[in-house]
């Protein structure tokens, strides 16, 4: 996953993007490389807005 591939405003849900943060690190069998370590930041960034999002909608 490329920098780019994160924009501001994703529609994508918490519950997606622990998903794929889960399947990741299934796919690296738990030692991410370089490559992986920078998606694996990306959708944490991600998932952090979309709670936050999901938080505000909720109270």
């Amino acid at each position: 996953m490329s920098p780019e591939y994160v924009t501001p405003g994703s529609v994508r849900s918490a519950a997606e993007l622990n998903d794929q943060i889960r399947s990741l690190w299934r796919r690296a069998g738990g030692s991410l490389s370089a490559q992986e370590r920078v998606e694996y930041e990306l959708l944490v960034v991600e998932w952090a807005a979309a709670i936050r999002c999901e938080l505000i909608e909720a109270a």
